[in-house]
């Protein structure tokens, strides 16, 4: 077997074909069902599922998945799993989301095209290429709450851990999508999948036609939102300390509180410092997203006020960013016949798409 090698090259604005239409673009984006989502997760990545939503041309096509296989790459309970997926439908329909313009749906939900497009892919991905991600390493230090990926090492590794980002391959290129929006983090996972596409393509595709595009990143301009109890961490589900994250359900009363006690620091003024005020800057990025305006910025506006002021600054933009979902969540979210009629017809949607890729695929490789 060839190594697979290849680069992310910044893509054309606008892919136009040969007669100069723009093309229609296949967007694909996956969300692990593990909790209600947190302020970071909003920010981060699920807002820009919207934006691009609604943004998005009328022959584009829009992918966004509950990936529950994801999930149990690390020990969950079933029935908190269980009752997370329904949440995350109702977060991702909350939001903004529209399940009529948009495919919305459980990765797991009677569509074996994924696991089975992964093991096909799991057979031509060097086992070599796998142990060089980094990420595996933090997301087990995110759920032991480990000080640093120091603390981590292989014995604590599981094979569907590893092999994880080949998952992630095939959820993309079961619908042969052409683009992916993802955050810096998720770049050498999205380059894997690009691998995975031309490796397939030249190996078994007749006359090395391109079957499988390689998904061009869209590089979301993603918030780090970090811990509010300790600003050096990103904030997470699995922190221990409750205050150091904002959820969607969070109260008007919870958000007040959580922010009022973030951590700061004693010096006076404002001022967007992330390696010397790491509190006072994550205040400032939280604002900053919320108005849509730059943090630097926000800081020279707000130079002379103090630490608590801007604490009241961010607590009344984060009150109101959350109200509207918050309270649609809240109604969704014992709606269940609707979400699952919901999730049902976005299954039936994929599945029609990913059978066709996995008819050709088993022809291509034999298995027909």
């Amino acid at each position: 077997m060839s190594t697979m090698a290849s680069s992310i090259a910044t893509p054309p604005a606008i892919e136009t074909n040969d007669a100069g239409k723009r093309r229609a673009r296949v967007v694909f984006s996956g969300i692990q069902p593990t909790g209600v989502p947190h302020l970071g997760n909003y920010l981060g990545a699920l807002s820009n599922w919207v934006k691009l939503q609604n943004e998005a041309c009328e022959d584009d096509k829009l992918i966004f998945s509950i990936v529950g296989w994801h999930a149990i790459t690390l020990p969950q309970k079933a029935k908190e799993l269980s009752a997370s997926r329904w949440d995350m439908l109702a977060t991702l329909l909350a939001i903004g989301i529209d399940p009529k313009r948009s495919i919305l749906f459980h990765q797991d939900d009677q569509n074996q095209c994924h696991t089975e497009l992964a093991w096909i892919f799991n057979c031509i991905t060097p086992v070599g290429k796998l142990r060089r991600m980094t990420t595996w390493k933090s997301r087990l230090a995110d759920s032991r709450n480990a000080n640093s990926e120091s603390e981590i090492d292989e014995s604590m590794l599981n094979a569907g851990l590893l092999t994880y980002p080949v998952l992630q391959a095939a959820d993309i290129l079961a619908y042969r999508a052409t683009h992916v929006p993802v955050g810096e983090d998720q770049v050498q996972h999205l380059e894997l999948s690009r691998d995975i596409a031309q490796h397939f393509n030249r190996t078994f595709v007749p006359g090395k036609k391109r079957f499988f595009p390689p998904p061009i990143p869209e590089i979301t301009p993603s918030k780090r939102v970090l811990s509010l109890r300790d600003p050096s961490s990103k904030m997470s589900k699995s922190s221990p300390d409750l205050q150091s994250r904002i959820l969607l359900t969070d109260s008007p009363s919870q958000i007040t509180s959580k922010l009022r006690s973030a951590v700061t620091d004693s010096m006076q003024g404002v001022t967007y410092d992330p390696v010397n005020r790491p509190g006072v800057s994550n205040l400032l990025t939280i604002l900053g997203a919320c108005m849509g305006k730059n943090p630097s910025d926000l800081a020279e506006e707000y130079a002379n006020k103090s630490n608590a002021e801007l604490k009241a600054l961010v607590i009344d933009a984060v009150q109101e960013l959350f109200k509207g979902p918050r309270t649609e969540f809240e109604r969704l979210r014992d709606e269940r016949a609707y979400l699952t009629e919901v999730a049902k017809d976005g299954a039936e949607r994929a599945r029609a798409i990913s059978q066709e890729t996995i008819r050709d695929v088993r022809s291509f490789v034999g298995l027909y």
